[in-house]
């Protein structure tokens, strides 16, 4: 019973991070999906059943490459038209000309909300995030970064982000003003994620 790993809500360690702290609980090592690492161990099974259950194994496969997270509503346009699955450099060149895009419309901030794709946590908040940034869409933009995405190394280390998900605001010209914490559980990420929008909210004026 107690031999089954229940998937984490957020992963605190990173590809270049292996070296450092062996022994933490609950590290995501990312040496591929999940899924995959499971068909190992069915060597076992018969053979006269293995032609069926590959085949509905490799279907189920392809529908888990991506994680619908990119098809949020109110994230860029680029995402959200693609109807077949994007590959890893395509969804990450299209999330990176959305957030180019975002920065080049100048809006009060930007919110660049780091995820991954095995992320329980980081799923539960699609439909706050698309909320929030309808709400404040005159002066707000968030954009999405794939965290195991190879093309946003610049970024991870730039921001120094260790933990998923992670919310960065930036302001028109592109500078951090702030990110939220560890997350501790969903109330402490939207408690994070409003505490940033308060630093560039626009103040309301009086009529």
């Amino acid at each position: 019973m107690g031999s089954s790993r229940k998937q984490p809500f957020f992963c605190l360690k990173w590809p270049w991070l292996n070296n450092q702290n062996p022994q933490a609980p609950n590290v995501c090592t990312f040496q591929g999906p999940w899924l995959l690492k499971s068909l190992q161990n069915l060597g076992s099974i018969a053979f006269n059943s293995f032609d069926m259950f590959s085949k509905s194994s490799n279907s189920w496969i392809n529908s888990f490459t991506h994680s619908p997270l990119y098809v949020r509503a109110g994230q860029n346009n680029n995402l959200k038209s693609k109807k077949r699955t994007l590959s890893p450099e395509e969804q990450g060149e299209a999330e990176q000309r959305a957030f180019a895009s975002a920065l080049a419309s100048r809006k009060e901030a930007t919110v660049i909300e780091f995820y991954s794709p095995k992320c329980s946590l980081c799923n539960s908040l699609i439909a706050f995030v698309t909320e929030v940034e309808s709400r404040n869409s005159n002066w707000l933009n968030i954009v999405m970064a794939d965290a195991e995405n190879e093309k946003w190394l610049p970024e991870l280390l730039h921001y120094d982000i260790n933990y998923v998900p992670c919310f960065v605001l930036l302001d028109k010209d592109g500078k951090a003003l702030g990110k939220t914490g560890i997350p501790s559980s969903r109330l402490h990420v939207v408690a994070g994620i409003s505490h940033l929008l308060k630093m560039k909210r626009p103040l309301k004026k009086n009529s």
